[in-house]
């Protein structure tokens, strides 16, 4: 099971994180970004998931730079709470809560960036203005209209064609910006269909998405020496 760890970052701020490690030596790491509601239970789970195969996975608690332990619940009150919050947290507090727990990782290897919604959206940053190896992106609630970043890495995205956060002519809008982004689009898939604690979530999306990301991230990260 994901533990819960403590990380520091330049600014000397320090926060909480999920961690998850797998069995064996990992393939690589990867830094999960949380979607508007916080550090929930799901991120940790997420961890746990990289790390049964095969990568050491750490998310860290963003909003802990607000308040610590602080986590939104999943109602439409909820999603404005953590849209507030996310709007209090600066891009620098953000890059630098992002960029020490790629370093924790770096020993292992190399690093990918991944992240849910808004989440989603700071992988997105992170992975054109850091030094990631890979991103795996799902469903990134803003990404176009951020279609001026190039990310400086390869990156995988997933898509719902039933997202009414991020309907299809944005993703097809992505997809023309960024050719060589490979982006997939999950018929009947609505936002949040990876989390099962949503009433969006969708098994065979989820798992398709999870199958893909593993298999991106084996060719980009493990296969390098």
């Amino acid at each position: 099971m994901s533990q819960r760890i403590k990380v520091t970052a330049v600014d000397d701020h320090r926060f909480a994180a999920w961690r998850a490690d797998p069995d064996t030596r990992p393939k690589g790491g990867i830094v999960v970004l949380h979607a508007v509601y916080g550090l929930t239970d799901h991120i940790g789970d997420v961890c746990q998931q990289f790390a049964d195969n095969g990568y050491a996975a750490i998310a860290p608690a963003l909003y802990d730079r607000i308040k610590s332990d602080l986590v939104h619940p999943y109602t439409q009150d909820g999603v404005e709470a953590g849209r507030q919050s996310y709007t209090a947290l600066g891009r620098e507090g953000i890059l630098a809560d992002v960029e020490a727990c790629e370093k924790v990782l770096r020993a292992l290897g190399r690093v990918a960036i991944s992240g849910f919604c808004t989440g989603g959206t700071w992988a997105w940053e992170a992975a054109g203005s850091l030094s990631f190896d890979a991103s795996v992106n799902f469903y990134g609630s803003h990404v176009a209209a951020r279609l001026d970043i190039r990310p400086n890495c390869p990156t995988i995205m997933h898509y719902g064609d039933s997202d009414v956060i991020v309907p299809m002519p944005d993703v097809e809008r992505i997809r023309a910006a960024h050719p060589d982004v490979t982006v997939n689009v999950y018929p009947g898939g609505k936002h949040a269909f990876f989390n099962p604690a949503q009433a969006n979530y969708d098994a065979d999306a989820a798992s398709l998405a999870l199958q893909r990301s593993i298999a991106f991230l084996n060719e980009r990260l493990a296969s390098v020496p």
